[in-house]
């Protein structure tokens, strides 16, 4: 038997009871939870991953039909969460990141819940990739509807963000701290590549070069949000991005996390690029590329979105400047992330040969007149 309830009468129900939709959010998660269990009982998965993959892809079905009705694309499915559960998933930025939840985060689990299945495949590359991305999703969102407009009408359902934050902040220690894909120490090859200077190495070059104004970027758009009277961030702001103060908080909120996070790991990776054997390349570099992605993906689609009102959208005869720099800011740190992944050598440590102590050649030679 079912029960129907009219959307009226549903809806005020939820009104006076504003824990209800909390409360009906946790039981889907439990539900959904044991059902995985449950059907795994036979062949239970070794990785604890698994079920947070099989949970959140779930999740993300959710997000997609959400940002389809906000675009009027579908409807009839999320008009009662949207009145009543979580009212700033109408926004630009929140649209753009259900989508990047919806499409892109569905297929990392889809790929993960099938590498965990077989148990021979590695993830971990793109579990980290997964984790860079999620944990910028989740805490600019987080921070954005606290610090933004929305900040005054938060609801009971707004702290479920925090299981979405959480679960991958400790997949991400988790993937930090297991054995590499791959072994961290080279021979003749990682010799080869460590010996060669950075004027040969044009790639590198370009990369160091492409890091050093990533890091200008952050530095500028980091001061805009911070409220710098610098003629040039009231410049920018004004004739480039007004996005960037839009009142709902999520470009602001992205700036910073970006000025105070991204700008000393862009330092740190081009001391990687110029300093041989730094192995934590191969991770930081993944789980980076994850998070600029998301966070760019949701800026730029949010900034060109039909609900940004128009004095917060892109200026015309700045469109393309602004859209190429972004996308180029978007891309940096995935071409520095696949360079180290394809050609990891110069981020290997060089095992000695045969014969070989480590010591300098005069060092070596006057431990062995010694021992004679």
């Amino acid at each position: 038997m079912c029960c129907y309830f009219s959307p009226i009468t549903a809806e005020s129900l939820c009104l006076n009871r504003p824990y209800v939709i909390l409360e009906i959010g946790v039981a889907v998660l439990v539900v959904v939870f044991l059902f995985y269990f449950l059907i795994t009982r036979g062949n239970p998965p070794k990785d604890i991953l698994f079920f947070v993959f099989a949970e959140f892809s779930f999740t993300c079905v959710i997000d997609l039909t959400s940002a389809l009705e906000y675009d009027g694309i579908i409807s009839g499915f999320m008009e009662f969460y949207q009145k009543t559960g979580e009212p700033y998933l109408g926004t630009a930025y929140a649209i753009m990141m259900c989508y990047w939840d919806g499409i892109a985060h569905f297929i990392m689990y889809l790929v993960m819940i099938k590498r965990v299945s077989h148990k021979a495949k590695a993830y971990r590359t793109l579990g980290l990739f997964w984790a860079g991305s999620l944990c910028a999703n989740m805490s600019v969102f987080i921070a954005g509807i606290v610090a933004g407009k929305y900040g005054s009408e938060i609801r009971p359902a707004f702290w479920l963000n925090f299981l979405f934050l959480l679960m991958p902040v400790w997949g991400a220690i988790s993937l930090f701290t297991r054995p590499k894909d791959r072994p961290l120490i080279g021979g003749y090859n990682a010799q080869q590549a460590q010996s060669m200077k950075l004027i040969w190495r044009p790639l590198d070059l370009i990369l160091v070069v492409l890091l050093l104004a990533s890091m200008a970027f952050t530095i500028l758009r980091g001061l805009v949000a911070l409220d710098s009277p610098l003629e040039a961030c009231s410049i920018y702001l004004r004739q480039y991005e007004p996005y960037l103060k839009d009142p709902v908080g999520y470009p602001r909120v992205m700036m910073l996390h970006l000025f105070f996070y991204g700008l000393p790991l862009l330092g740190a990776f081009v001391y990687g690029l110029l300093k041989p054997g730094c192995t934590w390349m191969s991770d930081w570099t993944m789980f980076f590329a994850g998070a600029v992605i998301q966070c760019q993906w949701a800026h730029i689609g949010g900034s060109l979105h039909s609900r940004t009102t128009a004095p917060f959208r892109i200026p015309n005869d700045a469109f393309w400047s602004v859209l190429a720099a972004n996308l180029l800011y978007a891309a940096t740190p995935i071409m520095v992330a696949l360079r180290v992944h394809n050609d990891p050598y110069f981020f290997l440590k060089i095992a000695p040969f045969p014969g070989q102590t480590g010591l300098p050649n005069s060092e070596e030679k006057d431990t062995k007149y010694k021992e004679k």
